[in-house]
């Protein structure tokens, strides 16, 4: 008995916290910020977007750097993606049937109603241990303990009904999303198939989905199939410009996340198309050879001489190889074509702070302020920027910008200590003075939490 009633407050205190790690799933992931990733991540999603009823600026997709296959929200409308989807996807038209899929689940509420599917099983559970308990007490323990095995079953299938209907219903939604941009969704079924296959080779071969989170792929195919291949966009083919510019992400994601040997054996040197040239200069760069990777870098410049991701690529591994003077030119470029590319202009200030050049620290802080005007969620920019004021001898604008970084870090501490520091030296009643007394506020408030915690 002391087992089975284990077993049981283990299973309620599970689903009771699923809500809150549904919250912030993503807290402990690495995320990667790239800009030319997240700019093909808009243009390939931006008409699906719109056909949820969605407004695009307010829709994030946000890469983590994890090998799985697999993409989710948590709240809001943000779209998490694994760099292993990218990778394992075979083009552009799988990953937007993915985010079509993933919009559904932001465009139904899914994640808020999450807890409602939660309560019920819980409240199924709770209803049961009471009554076990009242049959134990009785003397009925054989009963009670029926009562606990029957009560436990009950409240986690109904808990998995209700997040397969969750999932049905983002899998339709996608279907609708994707007809109506003219999207195909040949993509879709495409990926469901691969992950079908996956589940074979994993020997997961269940003949229904009742003890699954998920519907099986098979299922989804099925489903799926029959609404979609009748679309007058099933037979529309990708944007070529798309679909290139996708394998080259593809293949950049590979160069980075995969150890530098495995990218080098696909991507063998007989290779000189633009991704497999793509890939081998981060694989190079990682594995400190700055001049191959140079080179490929160059190789690309040659087919495109004013491409601004591979100037800021080879800023990027003139800046990391400790030669900041030289990166400024090609990253000084990429900001401009790019139009001041928050990440970009990030990194091109970080190179003019490393020349340990004072003259360059006017340039520096006009293009940190011109990142930070358009992603003030950019810890780095705030750290490049708080360096600049700190050599300049500006003690409490410098731990303003510590605050901004330390508070976007999720370090509340240390982002209260900062903002004490700077209200101790700003102007009182001007922006900034106001701007370290919200920081101070939301810090002290997590301080306190987290040492209650």
């Amino acid at each position: 008995m002391p087992a089975a009633l284990t077993r049981l407050f283990r299973l309620v205190l599970a689903l009771m916290l699923s809500v809150a790690v549904m919250a912030r799933p993503a807290l402990a992931q690495s995320i990667v910020r790239d800009a030319e990733t997240e700019a093909l991540m808009l243009d390939m999603s931006r008409d699906l977007i719109i056909a949820a009823g969605l407004q695009p600026r307010n829709v994030q997709i946000v890469m983590i750097l994890d090998g799985s296959i697999n993409a989710f929200v948590a709240g809001g409308q943000i779209v998490y993606m694994h760099s292993g989807l990218i990778t394992s996807a075979d083009n552009a038209n799988q990953v937007q049937g993915v985010i079509a899929h993933e919009i559904g689940h932001i465009e139904g509420g899914h994640v808020v109603r999450f807890s409602e599917g939660a309560k019920a099983a819980t409240g199924i559970m709770l209803l049961s241990l009471l009554l076990g308990a009242a049959a134990i007490a009785a003397g009925a323990g054989e009963a009670g303990a029926g009562i606990f095995a029957a009560g436990q079953q009950a409240a986690m299938g109904k808990f998995l009904a209700f997040t397969r209907t969750q999932e049905s219903s983002a899998d339709a939604a996608a279907a609708r999303y994707l007809n109506a941009a003219g999207v195909s969704g040949r993509g879709l079924i495409d990926f469901f198939k691969k992950l079908q296959n996956q589940e074979y080779r994993l020997g997961i071969q269940a003949t229904d989905s009742y003890d699954r989170t998920h519907p099986l792929s098979r299922e989804r195919v099925t489903v799926l199939t029959d609404v979609l291949k009748g679309a007058p966009a099933w037979d529309k083919p990708t944007d070529p410009a798309i679909e290139a510019r996708f394998q080259r992400i593809k293949a950049k994601l590979k160069g980075y996340a995969l150890d530098p040997p495995q990218v080098l054996r696909e991507y063998p040197e007989t290779d000189r198309s633009i991704p497999a040239r793509y890939a081998r200069a981060y694989a190079w760069h990682r594995s400190a050879y700055p001049e191959q990777a140079l080179a490929e870098i160059d190789a690309l410049l040659a087919t495109a001489p004013h491409d601004p991701y591979f100037l800021e690529l080879k800023g990027q591994v003139l800046l990391e190889s400790g030669r900041p003077r030289e990166a400024l030119p090609a990253l000084r470029e990429a900001v401009q074509l790019t139009q001041f590319n928050p990440l970009i202009a990030s990194m091109f200030g970080h190179a003019l702070v490393a020349t340990e050049d004072d003259g360059n620290h006017p340039e520096a802080e006009r293009v940190l302020r011109a990142a930070l005007a358009k992603d003030k969620d950019n810890p780095f920019a705030w750290y490049q920027l708080g360096v600049i004021y700190g050599q300049r001898g500006d003690v409490a604008r410098a731990a303003l910008a510590s605050a901004e970084r330390f508070n976007l870090e999720g370090q509340p501490r240390l982002a209260l200590m900062s903002a004490r520091t700077a209200l101790a030296g700003i102007p009182q009643g001007s922006p900034d003075y106001l701007r370290a007394q919200d920081i101070e506020m939301v810090a002290r408030t997590a301080a306190e939490q987290e040492k209650r915690r």
